[in-house]
C-alpha cells in the first residue's frame, strides 16, 4: 500500500511526520514495529507521522538514534538526515500548496476526531453515573 509519505516527500515540502515516516521506512520498521521499540502506543507513532502530535525531547533523541537521523534533521529536514528520493518530480508552487493544505487539513480532521473521542468518553461516564 502507498501512502502519502511516497508520493510528495522531498527536503522541501516534507513536515516533521513526514521525515519521521521516511526515515522510519528507509530502516524498513513499519509503524507497529517502531511502536514498540520505542515503547509507545501504536496511536502515537502515527500522531506524530499525521503532524497531530509531537514527541518530547526524550522521545526524539532515541527516534534519531532508532533511525539513524540527527534530531536536527527530524525537526528542521537540516543536518543528517535522507535525501530526497532520487527522479523527484518537479511539482509547481501551485500544487506544493494544494498538497501541503491538504496535508495539514488531514491532521487537523484527525485532530477534531481524537477530540470528538474524547467527548464521546466523557458523555459515556456522565450517562452511566447515577446522580
Amino acid at each position: 500500500m502507498m501512502d502519502d509519505h511516497d508520493t510528495y516527500f522531498s527536503n522541501e515540502n516534507a513536515t516533521f511526520g513526514d521525515r519521521v515516516a521516511a526515515a522510519r521506512d528507509a530502516q524498513g520498521l513499519t509503524q507497529e514495529d517502531f511502536a514498540k521499540k520505542l515503547g509507545v502506543k501504536l496511536k502515537t507513532v502515527r500522531g506524530w507521522e499525521d503532524d497531530v502530535d509531537e514527541p518530547r525531547a526524550n522521545r526524539l533523541s532515541m527516534m534519531s538514534g532508532m533511525l539513524n537521523v540527527s534530531m536536527r534533521w527530524l525537526l528542521t529536514g537540516e543536518g543528517n538526515g535522507l535525501d530526497a528520493p532520487v527522479g523527484e518530480v518537479e511539482l509547481s508552487g501551485d500544487v506544493k500548496d494544494i498538497l501541503l493544505e491538504m496535508r495539514r487539513t488531514k491532521a487537523e480532521f484527525a485532530r477534531l476526531a481524537d477530540h470528538l473521542g474524547q467527548l464521546e468518553k466523557r458523555l459515556g461516564k456522565l450517562l452511566r453515573t447515577p446522580e
